[in-house]
């Protein structure tokens, strides 16, 4: 998040002598941990434990949210505590989605321990994608199993609006000028790969983040993944459920302009023979572009590769090795370098988009999925936990 001013409520802003420096924080969806990574020596610094009121939270849970709980840890390998996270302007306040926990929360990072300043429960099952917004004054966050978008006061915590969206949404971005909040649905989930038709409505919905009204929106055949607007608003580039690869969207007319398929790896071959078998339906799952719009980096998730392409040509340049189950990718502050989760080898694997290449490799904790860029001041970092598994 660039510059230093906060709204009101969120914490004085920082002073030259509590300068606030780049970082990336990293959901460790399965530890329930925030790993702090610098995004210029690329070395953990420490992590924040987002679930410190996790025995509460289980306690509270009726029989039947019991069991829906551990039936969806059963069915995903494991908890998944964390979905989305983002840093508040001055860098005090950590607010996560929580995935099987249905919430968000903020966090105090100034204080010992970290605890819960405010809590959203959410309704249904799942709280996913999360966005705050460049002023730092609300939190958009999906509630997938209810096909709506929330907006939350991000001081209070207070319900600011609610958007109806398309079935099990998924993804929120704000727009280059910030202007509107982009809101992408993937489907059930739940079906097979031959019921596609019948998974409900996939679809971009833009949003009007000061009225929070619709502004308008299409459909695709397939689930909205990870995607990237250009600055102009004109292009979306996207990965698709179930595509190895990814595409290139008309912004104004939803119309899918060019498909790339990208190679289906021999590891994919013998992980995830069928279309049943991806995670969520994703084959790949990560998109970050680079500063100056030219390059792509691409998560191939049942591949365990990370591809370099250059835009708008769609044109492969590299694909790289990777960790096993690469989830998310994020642009680092200078534009230069990709950022993608390994997820099952609990890795950060540096990519450098010009040279095409992994510089560094990043210990953090159990499943790191979403990452976002943050900014902190110094006696945030001295706060934090000792870093890495």
């Amino acid at each position: 998040m660039v510059g230093i001013a906060v709204a009101a409520g969120l914490g004085a802003p920082a002073t030259a002598e509590e300068a606030l420096k780049d970082v990336l924080l990293v959901g460790n969806s399965e530890a329930g941990t925030v790993s702090v990574i610098d995004t210029a020596g690329y070395t953990n610094l420490g992590s924040v434990n987002a679930v410190p009121d996790l025995a509460q939270r289980l306690r509270e849970m009726d029989p039947l949210r019991r069991i829906v709980y551990e039936t969806v840890k059963a069915q995903k390998g494991g908890d998944r505590y964390i979905d989305d996270l983002a840093a508040s302007p001055d860098g005090r306040t950590l607010y996560v989605s929580r995935s099987s926990l249905a919430d968000v929360v903020a966090l105090d990072l100034a204080a010992p321990g970290h605890p819960v300043r405010w809590r959203y429960p959410l309704p249904g099952l799942n709280a996913d994608h999360m966005a705050l917004s460049p002023d730092g004054s609300r939190v958009v966050v999906s509630a997938s199993s209810v096909a709506a978008a929330f907006v939350l006061d991000a001081t209070s915590g207070a319900l600011v609006a609610r958007v109806e969206t398309g079935d099990f949404p998924h993804a929120n971005d704000y727009s280059a000028d910030g202007r509107h909040v982009y809101n992408t649905s993937i489907g059930n989930v739940l079906l097979p790969h031959a019921l596609n038709a019948l998974k409900g409505r996939r679809q971009l919905t833009v949003i009007d983040a000061g009225s929070w009204q619709v502004v308008r929106s299409f459909r695709l055949p397939y689930g909205i993944r990870p995607n990237v607007v250009t600055r102009d608003g004109a292009l979306m580039y996207t990965q698709l459920s179930y595509l190895n690869g990814y595409a290139k969207v008309d912004m104004h007319t939803g119309s899918v302009l060019q498909q790339v398929e990208l190679p289906y790896s021999a590891w994919a071959r013998a992980h995830f023979p069928h279309p049943d078998d991806y995670p969520q339906n994703s084959a790949h799952h990560g998109m970050a572009i680079s500063g100056d719009e030219r390059r792509l980096c691409l998560a191939g998730t049942i591949d365990n590769y990370v591809a370099i392409v250059s835009v708008p040509e769609m044109r492969t340049e590299a694909v790289l090795p990777s960790g096993n189950l690469p989830y998310w990718a994020t642009t680092s502050p200078d534009g230069a370098h990709c950022f993608v989760s390994n997820s099952r080898d609990h890795t950060v694997s540096v990519i450098e988009y010009a040279g095409a290449r992994e510089v560094a490799r990043v210990q953090v904790d159990s499943f790191p999925q979403r990452s976002r860029l943050g900014r902190l001041p110094q006696q945030v970092l001295n706060g934090l936990s000792p870093g890495g598994r």
